[in-house]
């Protein structure tokens, strides 16, 4: 008995399914995977549920800096519906608080890699924040940069925008709310996992509003959202080891290089799902000092 089967979600993100209950939302994590804004045919083991479990520790250090949407990962207090698919769900849903979502992904960068290292290399600039010469690829930045970008339907690629444009989108109480509030959840998180191994070179955050009140929403500081790099060997100049999806999207760009893009994405090889799911897991253990036991090993 599959819940994917039975019910079907009120909506479906590139790895989340979200369940309307009029009065709250169900999160569902799942084990697929996306890379350059497409989801792959394949799954990784255990994804989804450390994405969750990464996530529900998050927001508990960083509970002092903003309020956030959990109601329950208890699957006593799952509705009646999905009770029957609970061993299904255990480890990887949340119950949350609905709220209004804003229309931009809030990421922040503390080093100089991705997206923001093509920009750079282009004229200079993330964002149309200007940064100084010389910089390369990993290059730790002086501080933390707010670099925002629109929210992409599935398929489509998310557009950096400065944070004039935010103001446009937002007004301008909010979008400095949201700059600063994830500034501030990003040095926190940073300086916490740099004393446990790793780098967290950039991330991305969402937030809605419940009423006046802002709430951190979605997944928080997990591979999926964030590029983590081990401390130990880190060297500006070249491409860092990663412990979040970088080994996915490394490899789907080599195979386009040599291949060519075509409509059908490839299957991932087994090692590579091997070695993805294995890096999700060594993230959870260093950042929160517990071996990853999956919830099946718990019931």
């Amino acid at each position: 008995m599959s819940l994917s089967d039975d019910i079907s979600p009120s909506a479906r993100g590139k790895v989340r399914d979200l369940y309307d209950l009029e009065d709250r939302l169900l999160f569902v994590a799942s084990d697929r995977i996306s890379a350059f804004d497409y989801v792959l045919p394949d799954t990784i083991p255990y994804k989804g549920e450390v994405l969750t479990q990464l996530s529900l520790f998050w927001f508990e250090q960083l509970g002092d800096l903003v309020h956030n949407h959990l109601i329950s990962t208890d699957t006593a207090e799952l509705p009646t519906a999905f009770k029957p698919y609970a061993s299904e769900l255990a480890g990887r849903f949340m119950l949350v608080r609905k709220a209004t979502m804003f229309p931009v992904e809030c990421i922040v960068r503390g080093y100089l890699t991705g997206s923001g290292l093509a920009h750079y290399r282009q004229n200079g600039t993330v964002c149309g924040i200007q940064l100084p010469q010389g910089l390369t690829e990993a290059s730790r930045l002086d501080e933390p940069l707010y670099t925002p970008s629109t929210k992409a339907a599935i398929g489509d690629h998310d557009e950096n925008i400065n944070f004039e444009q935010t103001i446009e989108m937002l007004g301008e109480k909010n979008a400095t709310a949201l700059r600063d509030l994830s500034v501030a959840l990003y040095t926190k998180a940073a300086a916490l996992a740099a004393d446990r191994g790793i780098i967290i070179a950039d991330t991305k955050f969402e937030f809605g509003h419940i009423g006046d009140q802002v709430i951190l929403a979605d997944e928080v500081l997990t591979p999926d959202s964030s590029r983590f790099w081990p401390a130990e060997g880190y060297r500006p100049g070249r491409t860092q080891p990663s412990f979040d999806k970088q080994f996915v999207r490394d490899w789907l760009a080599d195979y386009w290089q040599v291949n060519g893009k075509s409509s059908t994405l490839p299957h991932l090889p087994d090692d590579v799902i091997e070695k993805t799911s294995e890096k999700y897991r060594a993230a959870f253990k260093m950042l929160t000092g517990k071996r990853f036991v999956p919830a099946a090993d718990l019931l």
